[in-house]
């Protein structure tokens, strides 16, 4: 079922989690672990994220460098058929534009597609470390926009071979993701929005927040979507902070604030154990409060753990 419909046919704040493959050579085990104590919580849908390659240069004889490509956490179709195969729930892969080309990310799409995968979440992507910015793969695409346009065009049945007879078009509900402090690369957040709302007129159907820690910024964020009559479902998506390292790491990667009151109770945390309960408690309050404002589906970054969301939930559903 499409995310959209979902939303559509509930009476009440959805519930949704986002979920790391595992690195390579792990089992799939890692993930059902991660997934079976949410269950009871009835998530509608289980987005998966999808890592993009790196680079290791390997000396080789002769004293030259090889530049060999290499993928920490493959598998995210794969992931979304186990999912689905043994939860009998909705799987949201996401699909990037970083290390692949338009042919590979039409194959991808096919292959979903055959999987009976209702929903994708349409991203650019993260540059490489090794990259000071985002580079595309030759005949890659650059932006999400580019992205959102090939699968909207897969839909009307247009594939990249012309010559194609009796095509049988996608029918993916194309997600697209939102910035409420601003994509760290955008000047401002006016020319973010504008580049958001490029998605949606180009046939996103849904929006997910980045994290937040303060619900202001979703509700503005909210106001703004309607300047630009931009009226599909916002989904705000919601992280619990569980270590004091995570303050700093996740503010520097995702050019987000957090909230002078909740760093003073981190910065009077002794331990981690502590701050994790600091973390869950707010994230309680987070929640309460955008049910309460009747949002259509929370969406929770479990990063690969369910504990502290199972908690949160408990308190929530």
């Amino acid at each position: 079922m499409k995310v959209t419909d979902h939303i559509k046919q509930s009476k009440s704040t959805l519930f949704s989690i986002e979920i790391l493959p595992p690195l390579k050579g792990k089992s799939i085990q890692s993930i059902f672990d991660g997934i079976d104590p949410l269950m009871e919580f009835k998530p509608s849908f289980v987005d998966v994220t999808y890592h993009r390659e790196e680079y290791l240069y390997k000396k080789r004889d002769g004293g030259y460098l090889e530049k060999v490509s290499i993928r920490k956490r493959p598998g995210t179709v794969g992931i979304c058929a186990a999912i689905m195969n043994k939860y009998h729930v909705d799987a949201v892969p996401h699909i990037i534009c970083g290390g692949f080309s338009k042919e590979e990310t039409e194959n991808a799409l096919i292959d979903l597609h055959f999987l009976g995968i209702d929903n994708v979440l349409a991203l650019r992507g993260d540059s490489i470390k090794s990259e000071p910015e985002f580079v595309p793969e030759p005949n890659g695409h650059a932006y999400a926009i580019d992205l959102v346009k090939q699968i909207g065009s897969m839909n009307k049945g247009h594939y990249m071979e012309d010559e194609l007879a009796d095509v049988a078009p996608t029918n993916f509900c194309i997600g697209v993701a939102g910035y409420p402090e601003k994509h760290f690369e955008a000047p401002n957040l006016i020319s973010d929005m504008k580049h958001l709302k490029t998605k949606i007129d180009a046939g996103s159907e849904y929006i997910v927040t980045q994290m937040f820690f303060d619900n202001i910024k979703y509700f503005e964020f909210l106001n703004k979507c309607k300047d630009m009559n931009i009226t599909v479902p916002v989904i705000p998506g919601l992280k619990i902070l569980t270590t004091k390292k995570q303050v700093n790491i996740l503010a520097k990667i995702f050019k987000i604030d957090i909230p002078q009151p909740l760093l003073e109770q981190i910065e009077k945390c002794k331990t981690d154990a502590e701050v994790k309960e600091v973390g869950i408690e707010w994230c309680i309050n987070q929640s309460k409060e955008l049910i309460k404002a009747k949002v259509p589906c929370l969406h929770y970054y479990t990063m690969g753990t369910s504990e502290a969301t199972r908690r949160v939930a408990s308190q929530v559903y």
